[in-house]
């Protein structure tokens, strides 16, 4: 019986997933827990499920050994170690597509209220001022959108505001084919300057902390328009803010944040609060009913895929095995350092056992290696702890598939 533990509110749809597979004993948190309470509760966890805000460091993957799969109910994952969870046999699944429609659709809805000068006229309107003047303020149709990472949710954006009549440029790292009429400029400062809107869509990490500096947005278009909704560590704040204070940046829209506050009562610590023409949103750009429904399933159906048949088809620290149909009694999932003889000593093991192997997929990403291997008789704890005992044996499960 599979011991499940969900934080940060993850959506029923998951929990329904879960109880269809026969994996009743679940445990749900509404918010990430401080440290002790979140220790207290993986003690007994097999399946952990998380959304942004769970750090799964490399303390906690290795002091819970128990732990054997994890889902990132969301589209990130660098809130987990991911090096480590490969390391210790833990696949770790995202979501890389449920919420692509939302963060599109929010991105596109705050170009163009920023466009038109929205908040502001907005605040005005709230203390007194019927400031009622078209200074300022465009359409987004014929303005030039310029996108930073042209991958799932950078692509949707471009069709969207194609529909809008805006001309769409991208720079990505990658080629990338162009959807519509949209086209690649030729370096990330060739964008910036002809863009009147610039959306980024890049992932967190070394490479791209403050790729949105003093010195870029110095280049970048007078009167353009900066959203973020990807990492919250891609934009230098403070140089946004005087840009912003400056005139040059006519208005921002941030959803990330390199420190983020972590519950709904503590406020957000950021130079742009109280600036007009800014819009700062509390990490929601996925956060629609339908995204998060799809979400809670598409991540609990692929923890049930490895949890009962070995699947790993979408981890993204681990070698990738499809769904394949049960041959034999049990199933043995054996993950170990990529190295001379770990198979072939699986092999003989089962073989000295008298167990007859029925079929066998191995695949491997880098150190690691992983083959699923069906058996046509019960394997027992005595032969699970012989392969364990082997130096290149990183996990070994069993799945009895009857």
């Amino acid at each position: 019986m599979a011991n499940i533990v969900l934080f940060e509110n993850i959506h029923p749809s998951a929990r329904e997933v879960f109880k269809q597979a026969g994996l009743t004993n679940i445990v749900s948190h509404a918010i990430a827990l401080p440290p002790d309470e979140l220790r207290a509760a993986l003690k007994t966890a097999d399946i952990v499920g998380i959304r942004s805000r769970t750090n799964l460091d490399a303390g906690l993957l290795n002091e819970f050994p128990n732990i054997r799969v994890i889902g990132c109910f969301c589209i990130g994952t660098n809130q987990v170690a991911l090096d480590v969870a490969a390391q210790r046999g833990i696949p770790v699944f995202n979501a890389p597509f449920s919420n692509t429609r939302s963060v599109a659709e929010l991105v596109l809805a705050e170009a163009i209220l920023l466009l038109r000068r929205i908040p502001e006229k907005n605040d005005r309107v709230h203390g007194g001022h019927w400031d009622k003047t078209a200074t300022g303020a465009f359409e987004a149709r014929g303005k030039t959108l310029g996108i930073v990472g042209y991958g799932n949710i950078g692509s949707q954006v471009s069709t969207l505001a194609e529909g809008l009549g805006m001309r769409v440029i991208y720079h990505d790292i990658e080629a990338k084919l162009p959807l519509g009429n949209a086209r690649a400029a030729l370096s990330l400062d060739q964008l910036l300057e002809e863009s009147d809107v610039v959306t980024l869509h890049v992932p967190g990490g070394s490479g791209t902390a403050n790729i949105i500096n003093a010195e870029r947005l110095a280049r970048t278009k007078k009167g353009a328009i900066i959203i973020n909704a990807s990492r919250g560590t891609v934009v230098d704040i403070q140089a946004l803010r005087d840009a912003i204070v400056s005139g040059h940046i006519a208005g921002a829209a941030l959803d990330v944040f390199p420190t983020e506050p972590k519950g709904p009562n503590e406020p957000l610590q950021s130079p742009l609060v109280g600036l007009p023409n800014v819009i700062l949103t509390p990490h929601i750009g996925g956060s629609t009913q339908e995204s998060q429904e799809n979400i809670g399933r598409e991540v609990a159906e692929k923890l049930v895929r490895y949890w009962l048949s070995g699947t790993t088809k979408g981890a993204v620290n681990f070698p990738e095995l499809p769904y394949l149909e049960a041959n034999g009694e049990t199933r043995v999932l054996h993950i170990h350092r990529n190295a001379p003889g770990a198979v072939s000593a699986l092999n003989n093991t089962l073989a000295e056992k008298g167990l007859n192997i029925v079929s066998q997929t191995l695949q491997t990403k880098g150190q690691l290696g992983y083959v699923v291997t069906d058996v046509d008789g019960p394997v027992g704890d005595d032969v699970l702890e012989l392969l364990r005992s082997h130096p290149a044996t990183i996990r070994v499960e069993r799945v009895s598939v009857n």
